[in-house]
């Protein structure tokens, strides 16, 4: 059976796809992302920077600090996701954790990329908001973005430590000023924000075992 793409003047020729060809390229896909999480699976030294970003982040909790997320785009989502789980809960029933996301108040993000730039979305929010002993966790697949490489920078002179999800590229502005990083082995954005979720899953998972498995 062929599947057709009609054309309604503005989308270029018909093209016919075999479903048997659309199926294997979900297939790929899905093995794509199963390579890279086995790669997660077997690399100790991630695992270990996984956990060394859960120890900082409850040091910083247990001494009144704030988490903030950042990124953008797609990234921008998993920051809010992020925050959510820990002002929410992940898996245990317990006290809400002081988290924020400085990518949800489109007031505030439009304000300062009017009056400013878009570069200081991120981190003239983190010179409002934060203090030292907070935590700056940041979000970007390319390891190139200016705005977040701002925050970076706003954080070190405030004494907030950053902490830095992106992609296997480790000599990226981002990962050469944070002071953690974890790089997801791969340079495919899909894939690589894919596995920035489960990794941010983890360390929700790991502060809530650390925080709260023994009571708090």
């Amino acid at each position: 059976m062929n599947w057709t793409k009609k054309n309604n003047g503005d989308e270029g020729n018909y093209k016919k796809m075999n479903r048997k060809d659309l199926l294997e390229y979900i297939k790929d896909e899905i093995e794509e992302h199963i390579q890279i999480a086995e790669l997660l699976l077997n690399d100790k030294g991630l695992q270990f920077k996984i956990l060394q970003a859960s120890l900082v982040m409850v040091e910083s909790i247990k001494s009144g600090g704030t988490i903030f997320f950042c990124g953008n785009g797609g990234s921008a989502a998993d920051a809010q996701h992020l925050a959510a789980e820990l002002v929410g809960r992940f898996m245990l029933e317990r006290r809400p954790l002081p988290a924020e996301a400085l990518t949800v108040n489109t007031s505030v993000l439009t304000a300062i990329a009017n009056d400013y730039s878009y570069d200081k979305v991120f981190s003239r929010q983190l010179q409002a908001k934060g203090k030292k002993g907070d935590i700056l966790f940041a979000i970007s697949t390319s390891g190139q973005s200016k705005n977040v490489l701002e925050a970076i920078k706003t954080a070190k002179k405030m004494g907030i430590k950053s902490i830095v999800l992106c992609g296997n590229n480790k000599e990226t502005p981002l990962s050469l000023l944070s002071d953690y990083s974890i790089h997801i082995p791969s340079s495919k954005t899909p894939r690589i924000q894919e596995l920035h979720i489960m990794a941010g899953h983890i360390i929700c998972d790991e502060i809530e075992r650390m925080m709260f498995s023994y009571g708090d």
